[in-house]
């Protein structure tokens, strides 16, 4: 279908007299709704006049003179800003606060804690691993410790092994290292 000098004046009349682009389609024929959108929209016709569809025109003429408008109220004008007299310059950072950038693959140097280890748990934690099984990832079970040791980009990497408390993923050792008292926990932040 081609867009003939006819059917653009029926579409630009029905669409001034405010038919749908549904109603213009079935009219003109062998058109669709978008089509007859897209057609409208290249004129420069989407903007109408009049109202929609079914409305009267008186009707929206009164619509839109019902109420007189007030006139405007002269803007107040924004007070002056003033002159700042301390200097634009942000204080400079001290260099204790500045953390150096690590290239990527290098180990992180060790980082302070918040959240401190009790050091009986620690201790207890050290003679346990003396005595655990030393698992590799693929020979952990829902029965072993999960607890990882050492750093898993190196051979000499696993995880504890022991029998795990009921209902936790590690054994009664790291339980009490990974789960800790909330209460514990706030007093140690004050």
């Amino acid at each position: 279908m081609s867009w003939s000098d006819e059917r653009v004046e029926l579409l630009k009349k029905m669409w001034g007299e405010g038919q749908s682009a549904s109603q213009i389609a079935k009219e003109l024929g062998g058109v669709t709704r978008n089509a007859v959108i897209g057609k409208v929209h290249r004129l420069g016709l989407s903007n109408r006049n009049g109202s929609g569809g079914s409305a009267d025109k008186s009707e929206a003429k009164a619509k839109t003179t019902t109420k007189p408008s007030k006139p405007k109220a002269a803007p107040k004008a924004a007070p002056k800003p003033q002159p700042k007299t301390e200097s634009a310059a942000p204080p400079p950072i001290p260099a204790s606060r500045i953390k150096p950038i690590i290239p990527a693959g290098q180990p992180l140097p060790p980082q302070p804690s918040t959240n401190e280890i009790d050091p009986a748990a620690l201790a207890k934690v050290n003679e346990v691993e003396k005595k655990a099984k030393k698992l590799t990832l693929m020979e952990l079970t829902e029965r072993t410790c999960k607890w990882p040791v050492g750093d898993p980009a190196t051979p000499d990497f696993w995880f504890c092994g022991l029998p795990v408390q009921a209902g936790k993923p590690y054994c009664e050792a790291h339980v009490g290292v990974a789960f800790q008292p909330m209460s514990s926990r706030r007093d140690r932040r004050r």
